[in-house]
């Protein structure tokens, strides 16, 4: 997938149920665009297949976050820089 196409597939899939997540999500995509658009994180994909509630569980306990998400879970739940 291109990387534009990507990008704007992952903002599309940040669009939760929860207004919670769409800030942190969506945040995270803007100060990441150029990393993801080189297809440099494919676990966030994955990551965000998972339930809504899953994941506002982990940013809020980023400890008992799944594994393979934890890096991402802590490097979204610091917020920027």
């Amino acid at each position: 997938m291109a990387g534009f196409e990507r990008v704007s597939k992952l903002k599309w899939l940040c669009r939760r149920g929860m207004k919670e997540l769409d800030i942190l999500l969506e945040r995270f995509i803007l100060e990441n665009e150029f990393s993801l658009s080189a297809g440099s994180w494919p676990e966030f994909e994955a990551m965000l297949a998972c339930e809504d509630d899953q994941l506002w569980d982990w940013f809020q306990h980023p400890a008992e976050a799944d594994e393979r998400y934890w890096k991402l879970v802590m490097r979204i739940s610091s917020g920027p820089g």
